[in-house]
């Protein structure tokens, strides 16, 4: 068969049927009379193996090898025909995300792709402060993605870029939040930790909806994160995780503050003071737990609270006892007479 009508049959090139004659790899077994090549069935068989081999990413040189050599062994090939694979998609998913990032911007022009491009890239910096200076100006200078910001805030470790980005991002609106709920779900901890943190810079409803969700989260860190910003925003739903964090010395200086706030409101006010008495009474044994509960009640106003420290002045628990007293004699003193 001549070299035209293999090339018709296989669907490989003339071209490339005579490079494989020059590097020896598939020869035709004879030639006409007139000096043309001329392949044999075999010669044909053989250019499809060539051809299943390089579909699968070898190079002529291994196909070569391939082929020759009898004792050659594909299973090391094949695992570093994988790894190559992989690093080759890893490279076009990240382009693939960098233009739709571009894309996502709606620039007007080349001038505006190239400054998006330059942010981009200061985000993804090994400079913390080329980082902290992309996230300050992708509010105003370049219209930054949301993706990008939320990718970039999830998985930064430096605390001061981190609070860079959190800015940026609740100057963004509620536009990632979605995102940073799904970053409340991911397998790693600092992961969830970072994506907690910056929902509760939202000041947004829907981020209210987001931390009130995070309080059943089953990472403590992050339950606690969002009981405190839900106290800052005197979201009631968060006074029983507050009140645990002040029995576990879990950041309980702030979860008591916490309480302090949402009893500004005197509607609440009574009710904390009373699950903090409940508590007391029935869910503590220890008395460093009892001690922290008693001086939670410190700051929260009303008569409840008043008459609950006046019984703990005489409690059997000394620390207890002497922590009331002196609230008491505080609160008496700041009362107008």
């Amino acid at each position: 068969m001549l070299i035209g009508d293999v090339a018709r049959r296989s669907g490989v090139s003339a071209r490339m049927l005579r490079h494989y004659d020059s590097l020896g790899l598939v020869r035709p077994s004879g030639r006409t009379g007139a000096g043309y090549r001329e392949y044999t069935n075999e010669d044909i068989r053989l250019i499809f193996h060539v051809e299943s081999l390089r579909s699968l990413g070898l190079s002529l040189r291994d196909v070569r090898r391939a082929l020759d050599d009898p004792g050659f062994t594909p299973a090391e090939l094949v695992d570093d025909l994988i790894r190559q694979t992989r690093k080759r998609i890893a490279g076009e998913m990240e382009l693939l995300t960098r233009l739709r990032r571009i894309g996502a911007a709606e620039p007007d022009d080349w001038e505006n792709v190239l400054q998006v491009v330059a942010l981009l890239q200061a985000l993804g910096s090994e400079s913390a402060g080329k980082r902290q200076r992309a996230a300050l100006s992708a509010v105003d200078e370049v219209p930054v993605p949301v993706e990008a910001l939320v990718d970039a805030a999830l998985s930064e470790t430096d605390p001061n870029v981190a609070g860079a980005l959190r800015w940026a991002l609740a100057q963004s609106g509620d536009s990632g939040l979605v995102l940073l709920a799904e970053g409340l779900g991911s397998p790693e901890a600092e992961v969830r930790k970072r994506a907690v943190q910056s929902v509760a810079e939202i000041p947004h409803g829907a981020a209210t909806d987001v931390l009130r969700a995070a309080l059943a989260n089953s990472d403590m860190v992050v339950s606690r994160y969002a009981a405190l910003a839900l106290g800052a925003r005197r979201v009631a739903d968060a006074v029983p995780a507050l009140i645990e964090m002040v029995v576990g010395e879990a950041n309980d200086a702030d979860a008591a503050d916490a309480l302090s706030v949402l009893a500004t409101d005197p509607a609440l006010a009574d009710q904390i003071a009373t699950r903090l008495i409940d508590r007391l009474a029935h869910g503590t044994a220890e008395s460093s737990g009892r001690r922290r509960l008693t001086e939670a009640l410190a700051d929260i106003p009303g008569s409840t609270a008043a008459r609950a420290l006046v019984d703990l002045s005489q409690d059997d628990d000394r620390a207890v006892a002497l922590t009331a007293t002196s609230i008491l004699k505080l609160r008496n003193a700041e009362s107008p007479p």
